[in-house]
């Protein structure tokens, strides 16, 4: 009997098999949940060939730039499963590469607009599409997917760094506002993974390395440390949980390791 048998959950932001999303959609299927997943139109054809390997045939195009298809991707979920939701995982991130690696003053008005309403409000927008729904199930989880670069700074990580600390701030003013509806809202922090967005950030195989080397559990994270993680969280295992970053980096977070050295150091000069 898996711990999350009955349970109904969405999937934003699945891009391909390497997604953390995916890991987490594997994960939460092993236990259990029925899936249904949104991405953006492109990208429809590509997912509605992978879900099937999750028992799923539910791929919903939304672009959550779009209040209207929030909307319409709620109410067309509403219809497929009946009015009510248990779990929403929020998966999606997004900035121009061109505002990741230069210098973060450069940021222009219209990338940072960008970043901030993809990745952080777009938590806030479908949380508040999805809430009926959860409230009719009687309760749920919201989990979202953050990293240390939004409490500290990550050398060309940049516009997201701003990013992920207004999504993390976020968590925790909807945990406030969603906790009397019993549903609860939380983030998992990720460690370095290879995926599709991270091989834009730079110095990613020099974080990979720090990882292997200095963290307390000498080793990456893989897709399966995420979805242990988020059955966690959607289950009722965590049924007292909500607000909260949950950490899954080898203990990564709690040490203070030397930052990459500085673009505009000499030493990097001499080096190239």
């Amino acid at each position: 009997m898996g711990l999350l048998d009955g349970k109904k959950a969405l999937v934003c932001g699945v891009t391909n098999k390497n997604s953390i999303g995916w890991g987490i959609a594997k994960a939460l299927h092993a236990q259990g949940a029925r899936l249904a997943f949104t991405c953006v139109e492109s990208n429809v054809r590509r997912l509605k060939k992978l879900v099937p390997e999750v028992d799923s045939d539910i791929v919903i195009p939304c672009d959550v730039l779009k209040d209207e298809d929030i909307a319409s991707a709620a109410e067309s979920l509403r219809n497929i499963f009946e009015g009510s939701l248990d779990v929403l995982i929020h998966s999606i991130a997004y900035s121009n590469i061109s505002d990741l690696g230069s210098e973060f003053i450069q940021i222009s008005r219209s990338g940072w607009n960008l970043a901030l309403e993809a990745s952080a409000y777009s938590l806030v927008a479908l949380s508040r599409a999805f809430r009926p729904m959860m409230m009719a199930s009687g309760c749920g989880s919201i989990i979202t997917l953050t990293f240390v670069g939004g409490r500290q700074v990550v050398p060309g990580y940049n516009i997201m760094g701003i990013a992920k600390s207004a999504l993390n701030m976020s968590v925790k003013y909807l945990a406030y506002d969603l906790g009397p509806d019993r549903i609860r809202v939380n983030a998992i922090s990720a460690g370095p993974i290879t995926t599709f967005s991270s091989m834009a950030v730079e110095n990613f195989d020099t974080a990979l390395q720090l990882v292997r080397t200095h963290s307390p559990l000498l080793r990456n994270i893989v897709q399966e440390d995420l979805g242990g993680a988020a059955v966690y969280l959607a289950s009722d295992l965590s049924s007292a949980v909500t607000g909260e970053i949950h950490y899954v980096d080898s203990g990564m977070h709690i040490l203070a390791p030397p930052a990459a050295v500085h673009r505009r150091s000499p030493q990097k000069k001499s080096d190239s």
